[in-house]
């Protein structure tokens, strides 16, 4: 479930890679219709339906095209893709996370994009995710789901103890206190994980590293200061202590939805499960906010997201059907169908119609958006955040000072970007 973690890294099944219909060896009839397979990344359970639907849909209009679906678990399918494609055998068209988007394009994995049918509405999608989907000047992904981060609140304690969704860390502080003495529940309890974490260093005007000096920034002074601020959200009244178990994602999520604690830092992925929670059974007790904003006075949200990405070893006939399903999958309608069903965010504004901003949930997260930040096309990026979850989790439970795990930290990225300075 969540977006913008670098996958584990597992071996690609033989059973999945011999799904995959790119290339040449796809065995479709000279005058049949063109079969392409796709991989989907989605929930199987809560999203999967509604793109089934969408294939069966498309196929209807398009009696020349064949979708053969695939639906591979998000925490494995970075490396499945990377091993098939590295064989000729990746599927056709792959539901890309953001992140690895750039990688895959510096592998000449994937098609640029850019002319080709499946981009003639570029200009309905919002830039900053265009921007995302681009690597050295050419576009090898169309924006198909986007999300980021926000303070998710309960509205009901936050008007029980009087206070407001914060504005800023400072903020969050006092609320939480107040939020424990007026009714007995935590106020807020952050995550320990690396991704979670960005809105604290874009708060202080910095990232994890600096692109255009290529130069790893997770020592700098002001990246100091932000994970200081994390670091101090585990202790105080109505603070939540840190959760340094595996499970700690799901205690989390439980404990805001069944109201056991008023906030928590959480993105529009889950939303349907908010819903299900028995202190959401009114979604209009759902309450988001922008992330606080730190000592810059700037708040930012890492945003996430996938693509709609082709496979550049397919044969002419194949990446053009492909180009077709892809323009299909992330026009206006379906988008609008895939938020109505999934409570995911379009990413075309023309998406964001009256019914589908009738749900408080989109309509909060849109209100959002505008904090999001792009990362850098920096092919390695996502992979920073595995030292950082592993030190961050360390330095949350005590066992390394911030100084120390920080400094874990930048050995290890040192080796995955090794021309960049300390």
């Amino acid at each position: 479930m969540r977006r913008g973690i670098a996958a584990t890294a597992l071996v690609a099944s033989l059973a999945l890679a011999a799904t995959a219909c790119g290339g040449s060896d796809s065995g479709d009839k000279a005058d049949g219709p063109v079969t392409i397979t796709w991989w989907d990344t989605s929930n199987a359970t809560n999203e999967a339906p509604t793109y089934k639907a969408l294939v069966k849909e498309f196929e209807a209009a398009n009696k020349d095209v064949k979708v053969k679906y695939v639906n591979v678990p998000f925490d494995q399918a970075e490396v499945k893709f990377d091993t098939a494609a590295g064989s000729k055998g990746a599927p056709d068209v792959l539901r890309s996370e953001v992140g690895w988007t750039p990688a895959f394009a510096k592998k000449g994995f994937f098609l640029p994009l850019d002319g080709t049918e499946a981009l003639a509405e570029q200009d309905k999608f919002q830039p900053s995710l265009i921007e995302q989907a681009t690597y050295e000047g050419k576009t090898y992904g169309v924006p198909f789901t986007t999300d980021t981060l926000a303070l998710v609140y309960n509205k009901a304690l936050f008007e029980k103890a009087g206070v407001e969704a914060p504005k800023t860390w400072d903020d969050l502080k006092k609320a939480a206190a107040t939020i424990k003495d007026k009714t007995g529940v935590d106020g807020y309890w952050g995550s320990t994980q690396a991704y979670y974490a960005q809105s604290f260093l874009y708060g202080e005007g910095t990232d994890t590293v600096d692109v255009d000096a290529k130069k790893i920034t997770v020592t700098s002074p002001e990246a100091k200061k932000a994970y200081g601020t994390w670091q101090s959200l585990f202790k105080g009244k109505g603070l939540h202590k840190a959760d340094t178990t595996a499970d700690a994602y799901a205690h989390i999520q439980d404990a805001f939805v069944s109201g056991k604690v008023a906030s928590i830092i959480q993105g529009p992925w889950e939303i349907t499960n908010f819903y299900k929670g028995s202190a959401f059974k009114d979604k209009d007790n759902l309450g988001i906010a922008t992330v606080p904003a730190g000592s810059t006075g700037k708040a930012g949200a890492p945003t996430g997201g996938h693509n709609l990405s082709v496979y550049a070893g397919s044969d002419k006939a194949h990446q053009e059907a492909s180009l077709k399903f892809v323009k299909f999958m992330t026009s206006a309608k379906a988008q609008e169908t895939i938020a109505l069903k999934n409570s995911t965010l379009p990413t075309r504004e023309d998406a964001y119609t009256a019914e589908v901003k009738a749900d408080p949930g989109i309509a909060g997260y849109q209100g959002v958006l505008s904090a999001a930040q792009p990362r850098p096309a920096l092919p390695e990026y996502s992979s920073l955040w595995t030292p950082l979850d592993d030190e961050l989790l360390k330095i949350a439970g005590g066992k390394v000072s911030l100084d120390k795990g920080l400094g874990n930290a930048e050995t290890a990225i040192a080796k995955l970007v090794p021309d960049y300075t300390k």
